[in-house]
């Protein structure tokens, strides 16, 4: 298996058995050190202040009685940030964890289209019009310790160029079922003319290849002027014939393959002279490779493709057709939104309890609903897409964050609370300005407590006043009655 579809390297991963036992043994020692710092602390800080007192240090006195209010006054918050740290913690494992599931499925999903159209692709060589020639060369040998120059004459290949090529290729898809790849099934016919601009030699050999990389071929036969050549020898496709000097010829080739989803026409270094190549493929999503095809029409279903080169070019790529397939896009998005919803509950968590006086209970279900709400948008995700998702369970969040408060401007408070701190991070992250939506977070964030500190909006101290007028309304109409 490939390192990619194993997830994200070095992250914690429930799902691991031993990456959890190993956090558990660490936390348990972490939480065991800790309560002993906190007991000793404060066990010195009381005996400094008994020693201090009974030896009349009033100064050093109130300075450790003021270090020692302040201490107790941090240990009835310790519990908040117990549950906090608790929640950030375990909230950080189920998020890596989702992290790693999420960035395997979509490995899988990229995996999958890539498997789509694997394999070795369907291509086509021009053929060859080859002739033999006699050629000089100088041979030297040694006789009695001297160096003899010979003059002899060996055989060599040179080939002619073909003077016009008339090629139509038909492509039809189908699916592999037992690999789910898709095949081109590939009818190929294609007139090829040539001049003998030779005025010595008459004998030549005509050699065509079959298609590379193909699976079933089918149906192949060379023609000339309406007759069919055969092979003499098996996996020969050379077809010896006579051309006159100044005279011109046409042979016809013809077959049906099967393999891979591409198909290409490989020029193999040849210039084309007179060229023309059509393709016909019957389905969508059909596109070129290689030069830009000089025509192209669009049908319902299909797509015609035309290379036409009247002069002679050269091609270096080859020219061909494949499947398009849809491009597997914003990968990594939810991943990166998961390492970084602890910061992001942690972020918004801190604006609560700076904005409205919060229980126990109410950090608990607030960071219950937040995990809750990202799991849902995880895995949702799957289905939708994931800014559609996370617009669906945005209402239900500030809904429910709505009811946080005692009051309207409380519960208004932890609205605006969630937005800046879940909603436009969230979404910032789901977007591609993400810089810029994070920073329009902050500022609001800061804009928010701002606003509610000098200017006087502290609504968590207005529900205890709220609570206080209603007791004194309530007293003054018991006296009445």
């Amino acid at each position: 298996m490939y390192p990619s579809s194993q997830g994200i390297p070095n992250l914690p991963d429930l799902t691991h058995p031993s990456e959890l036992i190993n956090f558990g043994s660490n936390f348990v020692l972490f939480s065991w050190k800790l309560s002993l710092f906190i007991l000793a602390f404060g066990l010195v800080m009381a005996v400094l202040i008994w020693s201090n007192s009974r030896h009349g240090e009033s100064t050093i006195a109130a300075i450790l009685q003021g270090g020692l209010k302040r201490y107790l006054f941090l240990i009835q918050k310790l519990p908040h940030i117990g549950l906090i740290l608790v929640i950030l913690v375990g909230g950080f494992f189920l998020c890596s964890t989702l992290a790693n599931r999420y960035h395997h499925w979509e490995q899988q999903k990229v995996a999958q289209v890539a498997t789509t159209v694997a394999g070795e692709r369907l291509e086509q060589a021009p053929p060859q019009v080859r002739y033999e020639i006699e050629e000089t060369y100088t041979r030297y040998r040694w006789v009695d310790n001297q160096q003899i120059e010979e003059q002899a004459t060996q055989k060599v290949n040179r080939f002619l160029a073909i003077a016009g090529s008339q090629i139509q290729v038909r492509i039809d898809q189908a699916t592999d079922p037992a690999t789910r790849q898709w095949l081109y099934s590939v009818g190929f016919e294609a007139e090829y003319e040539v001049v003998n601009r030779l005025s010595d030699i008459e004998q030549f050999f005509f050699e065509v290849r079959p298609p590379f990389g193909y699976k079933l071929l089918q149906d192949f036969q060379v023609e000339r002027e309406g007759k069919a050549l055969v092979s003499i020898n098996p996996g020969d496709y050379g077809f010896p014939f006579r051309l006159a000097p100044g005279q011109s010829t046409r042979f016809r080739v013809v077959y049906q393959a099967q393999g891979a989803p591409r198909w290409v026409y490989e020029p193999m270094g040849q210039l084309l002279s007179n060229f023309r190549l059509t393709v016909l493929a019957n389905f969508a999503n059909a596109d070129f490779a290689g030069a830009i095809p000089t025509v192209t029409q669009e049908k319902e279903g299909l797509r015609e493709l035309t290379w036409i080169f009247e002069g002679n070019v050269s091609v270096r790529n080859p020219l061909g057709v494949f499947t398009a397939t849809a491009p597997v896009t914003n990968t990594g998005v939810l991943p990166r939104l998961l390492l970084l919803a602890p910061a992001i509950f942690l972020w918004w968590i801190l604006l609560l309890n700076l904005s409205l006086p919060l229980s126990l209970r109410d950090i608990a279900i607030a960071g219950g609903v937040f995990f809750a709400c990202l799991l849902t948008l995880t895995y949702s995700s799957r289905l939708i897409d994931a800014k559609l998702a996370f617009v669906l369970i945005c209402p239900i969040l500030l809904v429910l964050m709505g009811g946080l408060g005692k009051h309207r401007q409380a519960g208004l408070a932890a609205i605006i609370c969630t937005i800046a701190g879940v909603a436009i991070p969230v979404f910032g992250l789901l977007i591609p300005y993400s810089g810029l939506t994070l920073s329009l977070a902050g500022l609001l964030s800061a804009g928010w407590l701002a606003v509610q500190s000098w200017y006087d909006l502290k609504l968590g101290l207005a529900t205890n006043a709220t609570a206080e007028m209603e007791n004194r309304e309530n007293r003054t109409e018991d006296r009445k009655n």
